[in-house]
């Protein structure tokens, strides 16, 4: 693909993107229809389907970029703090339109694909070799353990929306940081060490 197709391609995405945002604000994601979100956009409904095959994946295209897309370069520097807080403050950017798709449930529900990308993100930095040489269980794969640390997360960012996203991103990220860095057991003897003094 050459730079100006690209190019075309990054614009009428945005375009769609745009107008799916906007009709977001107005109704729930459930009831929007194709023709909706192309006649908003100005283009004709084959355009939508040469760029993505339903709205679903329209959401997702908007999620990964306006969200992981930015906290790539900050994962790769190993700034997983700066990372994790790009991607809140994006959410609270756009507060309003994530708070409702936040609502979607079912297949292909906000949660469902912030997981899938959550765990991708961390696939992408396991080794499976360096695993099996640091754990010794044989069932903590990979996957697993991408998926289990992708349900923290973003059952941590649900939690803040679902509260009206009032804390600020980087008190969440400490929060958080604090519960990755402590364990259950850590947290249950503080507890009993604090009721026995």
């Amino acid at each position: 693909m050459n730079k100006q197709t690209d190019n075309n391609t990054k614009s009428i995405d945005m375009l769609l993107a745009d107008s799916f945002k906007s009709l977001v604000k107005k109704k729930p994601i459930e009831k929007i229809t194709i023709r909706e979100i192309t006649d908003l956009a100005g283009v004709i409904r084959p355009t939508f389907y040469n760029h993505f095959q339903d709205k679903y994946e329209l959401l997702e295209w908007i999620i990964v970029t306006e969200i992981f897309d930015p906290m790539e370069p900050l994962i790769d520097r190993g700034e997983l703090s700066q990372a994790v807080e790009a991607g809140l403050n994006a959410i609270l950017k756009e507060k309003e339109f994530y708070d409702r798709a936040s609502r979607l449930t079912g297949q292909n529900s906000f949660r469902e694909i912030m997981a899938d990308h959550v765990a991708g993100v961390i696939l992408s930095r396991l080794s499976e070799t360096t695993l099996r040489e640091k754990i010794y269980y044989q069932w903590l794969t990979p996957k697993r353990v991408a998926y289990f640390f992708a349900g923290q997360i973003v059952y941590t960012v649900m939690e803040w929306m679902d509260d009206g996203m009032k804390v600020p991103p980087r008190e969440l990220v400490g929060s958080f940081m604090y519960f990755c860095s402590h364990s259950v057991i850590d947290m249950v003897e503080m507890v009993e060490e604090e009721s026995r003094a």
